[in-house]
């Protein structure tokens, strides 16, 4: 799910030089642990508190200490995820790794693909960057066609499959229900964390190629309201549930006001 990786596990075993101890508990014990935590979230995020303790054998008390440490360095953040649908409650936090966090630990695979895709350009034309980013999001109408298409006709639950989809995929994603019955019901679809944000905020064509594969996804004109490429808080996905395709051209003449705010 995200384009840097390491090998958390491996992180696990590995031990002190041969005719080195490091006591529980020193500076350095501490930061090895850290660092632990620190990969876990980057290999397996979004993940909670608890998942990362039982992966690395911590105490929920050790594995928070970290990831306090960990967020007040502006390493990880906390996403803030919601149950799909309407349900009360609170949301439930999930760590990530920040943009200063993947940073830390090297960008070259983002310079890489800066380098890649100028060169993709330079080779084929302007078009080359869209082609691309559609061929990407082909792969995962792919991947979630089949688990859409258990839902039959019912967009609602659709959305809210693509929400758990997105979700496993490193997305940190929630679908909400606006307005419960009418020609007015629809549902909000937001996405806290893109694994391509930088190249995205660079290529508006992957945030392009994006809506409209969920567009096809769910069968109707779905519309983005928000992304974090643009410096959105989350990327917000509009998805009319409740109008006959004779209003579907009224609303979306709404829905383009409504972008122009």
């Amino acid at each position: 799910m995200y384009s840097v990786t390491v090998n958390s596990q491996a992180a696990v075993a590995a031990e002190a030089p041969t005719g080195t101890s490091i006591p529980q508990g020193s500076p350095d014990s501490d930061e090895r642990t850290r660092d632990r935590v620190r990969d876990a979230v980057l290999e397996h995020g979004p993940a909670s508190a608890a998942q990362l303790g039982s992966m690395l054998g911590l105490t929920p008390a050790a594995v928070r200490r970290h990831l306090d440490q960990l967020e007040k360095s502006g390493v990880i953040e906390v996403k803030l995820v919601r149950g799909s649908g309407t349900g009360a409650g609170r949301p439930a936090r999930r760590y990530v790794l920040s943009s200063q966090g993947q940073s830390g630990l090297g960008n070259d695979y983002l310079q890489i693909a800066r380098t890649a895709l100028k060169q993709l350009v330079a080779a084929t034309g302007d078009g080359a960057v869209k082609v691309f980013a559609e061929q990407r999001f082909a792969a995962m109408k792919a991947r979630y066609a089949p688990l859409l298409a258990e839902a039959g006709d019912d967009v609602g639950r659709r959305a809210e499959i693509l929400s758990q989809a997105l979700s496993a995929d490193g997305y940190v994603a929630s679908a909400t229900t606006l307005h419960a019955a009418g020609p007015l019901q629809a549902v909000q679809l937001c996405q806290g964390h893109c694994p391509v944000l930088e190249l995205a905020a660079e290529y508006p064509e992957f945030c392009e190629a994006e809506t409209e594969a969920f567009s096809q996804l769910l069968g109707l004109d779905v519309r983005r309201l928000s992304t974090l490429a643009s410096g959105g808080h989350v990327c917000t996905t509009h998805i009319p549930t409740g109008r006959s395709s004779a209003e579907e051209p009224r609303e979306k003449a709404k829905l383009d006001l409504l972008e122009r705010q």
